[in-house]
């Protein structure tokens, strides 16, 4: 039942259009849309979490974006990420719409990882959380309410999990403080973007 609502809710956000952020600018902007009313359905049954973003993409016909997430276990990371979406040269100049990352809570340490963008999904990923004794975990936005300017080929983190014994604050803006973050905490997850000129022949 959980699974054919989260579908239901993915093919919606794909559908629908929310307010976007309007540019003349020629860098790609992604802002948080935190408590949206895709947000609040999936908190309201119970379904797992969801990050909703707002994302601006001019020059979408000459550019590529990827979104993953990775994870990492006593500070190493793992070799392939949980999920991961690569798509791009738009037949459209400009992009906007929705983009995101789900959690649909399968059992008590299970999760379905899957991520959106205007026009395209990831299929969904199963993967486990173990839930130790004396430990923490928090998952949250890694931006500010602004909308934040992506800088080409550079990645951005948008949203973080933790889990550790003790969390410290921690700037998720500064690349030491999230290098420090990925060494002390036991488990490190980290929702990426990166936005790219690249354009793919057809010949």
């Amino acid at each position: 039942m959980k699974r054919t609502l989260a579908w239901l809710i993915m093919s919606t956000a794909l559908l629908l259009s929310g307010c976007f952020v309007g540019q003349d600018s020629d860098a790609p902007t992604i802002s948080k849309n935190e408590d949206s009313e895709y947000e609040k359905t999936f908190a309201d049954l119970n379904l797992g979490i969801l990050f909703d973003f707002d994302f601006y993409l001019p020059r979408a016909d000459e550019r590529w974006v990827n979104l993953w997430v990775e994870r990492y276990v006593d500070g190493e990371m793992e070799s392939e990420p949980i999920t991961q979406l690569s798509y791009g040269n738009s037949p459209s100049e400009i992009e906007e719409g929705k983009l995101g990352f789900g959690l649909i809570e399968t059992h008590p340490v299970g999760y379905l990882a899957f991520l959106f963008a205007p026009g395209v999904g990831s299929q969904p990923t199963e993967f486990d959380i173990e839930l130790e004794s004396g430990f923490t975990s928090t998952w949250s936005y890694a931006i500010e309410n602004e909308a934040v300017e992506l800088e080409l080929e550079e990645p951005e983190i948008l949203a973080v999990y933790r889990k550790s014994q003790a969390l410290k604050p921690v700037d998720l803006q500064d690349e030491e403080s999230v290098e420090r973050m990925i060494e002390e905490d036991e488990i490190v997850m980290l929702l990426k973007i990166k936005v790219e000129d690249r354009v793919v022949s057809t010949e």
